[in-house]
């Protein structure tokens, strides 16, 4: 099985992305305006000597897993983390978030649980949720969609782009807790035509239904935080949609993970059963590793143990390899 097969093409994304962003010209001046080109993990514009930086994400078809286990209360944090996690691959620090919920119908229990795992992401993030949207709209929606944008706060000579990225540098790996929020077309496909039910035990682990795996909420990263303040990084991605296609956002150079983290069960179940080819899962799925720190290899050993992982390879001239296999 493969993404686009399931419904997915990520090639024809990033061709509506660019048809898209094609048509968005217009650009204000002096306070306020840009200062990143669209297509960066998050946007950037001009506050004074800090950059106010904005990001906006959704759960994706996770919510139907969720609808599916009669289950809602871990979307919002999901919802948050995105965000999140994409302010941080900029070296923005989050501040404030706003969350978009449409729904088929209302349901006070439903609204209840995802409140509350709106209100636990953001608890996990410091930040406070400032605003929001809730719209009814039966003829257009069927369940539910999540969405959010987050605001957060850079000084301008500290925002990480890539551009220091240099051949040599090291690359430390954060695992991952799981699928995150990316991927899911793919995966519930695969659960679809396997035979199993979101309700029977993960083979790998019977203690745990496939379902509660499947809904396990992304992980926050916000350590890297704490990374930035006392490093010199030179680069950083969230590895979301499209895995590790994502590390061509930041640099043109080459990406060698001799070294990579342990693949995650649930990656193992799901390529098992659906017949995956390695470099299809790892355009797909984090495979374990949710976020990439970049920094001059004398750091490396000290940012893995402040966000406890470990340097999982080098940056180099061209392509992306996991061992022997060729991403790029």
């Amino acid at each position: 099985m493969t993404y686009s097969e399931s419904g997915v093409d990520i090639k024809k994304e990033e061709a509506s992305i660019k048809s898209i962003t094609s048509k968005m010209k217009y650009k204000r001046k002096g306070l306020g305006a840009p200062l990143s080109d669209i297509g960066h993990y998050s946007g950037l514009i001009d506050f004074g000597e800090y950059a106010l930086a904005l990001t906006t994400d959704g759960v994706g078809t996770k919510v139907l897993i969720a609808n599916e286990m009669q289950r809602w209360n871990t979307v919002g944090i999901d919802c948050v983390a995105m965000n999140v996690n994409d302010l941080l691959a900029i070296g923005a620090e989050p501040l404030s978030f706003v969350d978009y919920l449409a729904v088929e119908s209302y349901s006070e229990e439903f609204a209840e649980q995802i409140g509350e795992g709106l209100a636990k992401g953001v608890e996990l993030s410091n930040i406070s949720i400032v605003g929001g949207e809730t719209a009814t709209l039966p003829d257009i929606v069927k369940g539910f969609d999540l969405a959010g944008t987050c605001l957060g706060m850079v000084d301008k000579n500290s925002i990480i782009t890539g551009d220091n990225i240099r051949q040599g540098d090291a690359i430390v790996g954060i695992p991952s807790n799981g699928i995150h929020s990316n991927g899911y077309t793919l995966a519930r496909k695969v659960i679809e035509n396997s035979g199993y039910s979101y309700s029977d035990p993960c083979p790998y682990n019977t203690s745990v239904i496939i379902g509660d795996e499947l809904l396990k909420p992304t992980r926050i990263y916000l350590e890297v935080l704490d990374v930035i303040k006392k490093l010199d990084v030179h680069g950083l991605a969230h590895i979301t949609g499209s895995g590790l296609l994502k590390l061509n956002r930041i640099t043109e150079l080459g990406f060698d993970f001799y070294d990579p983290l342990d693949v995650n069960d649930i990656f193992k179940f799901l390529q098992d059963e659906g017949n995956i080819e390695d470099p299809e899962m790892y355009k797909t799925f984090n495979m374990g590793m949710g976020f990439v720190i970049i920094l001059p290899e004398e750091q490396a050993d000290e940012a893995a143990e402040i966000v406890g992982g470990k340097v999982v390879g080098r940056i180099v001239e061209s392509g992306i390899r996991v061992s022997d296999i060729v991403i790029k």
